[in-house]
């Protein structure tokens, strides 16, 4: 499962109110960037996940200058929220899977290597 999503908050900080209160931001899914950028964080999220030995689901944030053309990494969220305003659910939505196959999902590939 792989999208992007552009989040701009309705107050102008994305803190506390601008995560978790309906309407405290919206999202646009898919994220409309230039392709090489949208491609470029794809391929980034993917490493990153790899390279921290994620399973399951994570998220990737980042940063574009639309300006400098470039595009940063910030952080990799090895627990992202399953709230009703959470960005997991909404991108699982976004590509055809609902709440309960991304739980079952979820669940199934957390289970410890044999």
């Amino acid at each position: 499962m792989a999208t992007i999503t552009d989040i701009t908050p309705a107050k102008g900080f994305y803190d506390y109110e601008a995560k978790y209160a309906p309407g405290g931001s919206s999202h646009v899914l898919p994220a409309v960037l230039p392709p090489h950028v949208f491609e470029a964080a794809l391929r980034e999220s993917e490493l990153a996940h790899t390279a921290m030995g994620c399973r399951g689901v994570s998220r990737s944030d980042f940063r574009y200058d639309d300006v400098k053309d470039e595009l940063v990494l910030l952080e990799v969220n090895t627990q992202p929220g399953m709230t009703p305003t959470s960005l997991s659910p909404e991108q699982a939505a976004h590509v055809g899977m609902d709440y309960k196959a991304l739980v079952r999902w979820m669940v199934e590939d957390a289970s410890c290597p044999r």
